[in-house]
């Protein structure tokens, strides 16, 4: 009996005479630990997806970029990546606090490859790798419970025009962004937020 599976994917597999296929890559692909080879993978991209879903299973899908290697493979178990400001809604943070599963998938445009992971999140405020992410406000830690590739038939490619000049860098000013200076944003912002100055 697959845990993998539950009933509406198995109504589909029996409709599209997929079952023996889908029993085979549950046996043969998908995993509970990163392996090297996935963890070079993660850890080459600049972005990734990631899906939380709220206590009402409201669901919510957010990108997350930064600089390459900012998903930090802490061990086969635990992936790690930085939470820097934003636009202060916290909709997938706050839904961490309310429901720790989470999906990613980590998708290379240029040689298509994905990857999807899921797992149990915690927001750390003072984790030992927040030195290592300038200006990030506290590290998301992903005990990882399923690995899995996905098949990357369907993914276009896409080339790198330009990385955000938003993502902080050590030694670098961040640039504020404008809608923070519009008038129906900054009288509202945190008191110590850059662009109040």
């Amino acid at each position: 009996m697959s845990k993998f599976y539950h009933d509406g994917s198995r109504e589909l597999q029996d409709r599209f005479d997929t079952r023996r296929l889908a029993d085979r890559i549950e046996q043969r692909l998908i995993g509970t630990r990163i392996g090297d080879e996935d963890k070079a993978f993660i850890e080459s991209l600049d972005m990734f997806f990631l899906a939380t879903s709220d206590a009402d299973n409201q669901p919510s899908c957010s990108y997350k970029g930064g600089e390459p290697g900012f998903v930090r493979v802490v061990d086969p178990g635990t992936i790690a990546f930085p939470t820097y400001d934003g636009n202060g809604m916290f909709l997938s943070m706050g839904n961490l606090a309310q429901n720790r599963r989470v999906g990613m998938l980590f998708i290379d445009f240029l040689r298509p490859k994905r990857l999807r992971i899921s797992g149990e999140a915690t927001i750390h405020l003072d984790d030992p790798l927040l030195p290592a992410y300038p200006e990030a406000q506290f590290v998301v830690r992903v005990a990882v419970t399923q690995v899995f590739p996905n098949c990357p038939r369907y993914v276009h490619k896409y080339a790198l025009v330009e990385r955000s000049s938003f993502v902080p860098l050590a030694g670098c000013a961040t640039p504020v962004p404008n809608w923070k200076r519009s008038d129906w944003a900054k009288d509202v912002l945190p008191e110590n937020d850059p662009a109040r100055k």
